[in-house]
């Protein structure tokens, strides 16, 4: 990852679920680029946030050992924008688990910046990832693990992510 579309985790419950929060503002500069006269958060990004959060809780199953990537997206439903001012929550929970990847399903909320404002919905996605150390396609990776860097290490613990794993 070279940047990262979540601010924190809220909840980590490992090998289940995690919630993580992101702040949305008019200070990124994606924001102006889609339509610069009503500032949305594109679905990609939306996307790219549920696939972090899920993306660590899979990640952090196995320890952080092996290479974790998105490999499908299933189902992406969106009923609602997200605008400037608006904080995203994403959680996601894991359907199955195996040596060769997970299924996870995702629900997305917003809720108005610094509230307790009940979170409304506003996408489910579900995806799938691979562990791609154990692929059946016979196909070689570096040996070196290029999703969870050193750099992540540091942004879990920033995160709050407790698992004592060292990379």
């Amino acid at each position: 990852m070279r940047w990262y579309w979540i601010d924190k985790f809220v909840e980590f419950t490992p090998k289940q679920s995690a919630s993580a929060v992101k702040a949305v503002s008019l200070a990124e500069e994606h924001m102006h680029d889609l339509y610069p006269d009503f500032p949305i958060v594109p679905h990609s990004l939306i996307i790219e946030g549920m696939a972090q959060t899920a993306g660590m809780l899979v990640g952090e199953a196995r320890g952080y050992k092996e290479k974790v990537i998105l490999a499908k997206i299933n189902r992406a439903t969106f009923h609602r924008l997200v605008r400037p001012g608006e904080t995203i929550v994403y959680t996601a929970t894991v359907e199955q688990m195996n040596d060769t990847g997970a299924s996870i399903r995702g629900r997305v909320g917003v809720r108005a910046a610094e509230t307790d404002t009940p979170v409304e919905l506003a996408a489910e996605i579900e995806l799938m990832f691979s562990h791609i150390d154990n692929n059946l396609a016979g196909m070689e990776f570096p040996a070196h693990n290029f999703v969870f860097t050193e750099h992540f290490t540091e942004l879990q613990r920033v995160f709050g992510i407790d698992t004592n794993v060292r990379i």
